[in-house]
């Protein structure tokens, strides 16, 4: 019986390490993970820089109008 468990692995097991369907999502995953982090630390001052930049587009469309 044991023979027979190890052939079954031994033929499966290069199909498992040759198979990378997950190693797509898994870098998806970790991706955003540090996107997310990096706006966690870095909140405040984004919340500014586009505070700033929607006072410019405000002041420049007074100016059209």
């Amino acid at each position: 019986m044991t023979d027979f468990f190890r052939m079954e692995y031994e033929e499966e097991a290069p199909d498992f390490w040759r198979e990378e369907t997950a190693v797509g999502v898994v870098e998806i995953i970790l991706i955003l993970v540090v996107l997310i982090s990096l706006v966690l630390i870095f909140k405040k001052q984004l919340t500014a820089l586009v505070k700033g930049i929607f006072a410019r587009i405000n002041s420049g469309a007074a100016d059209i109008y």
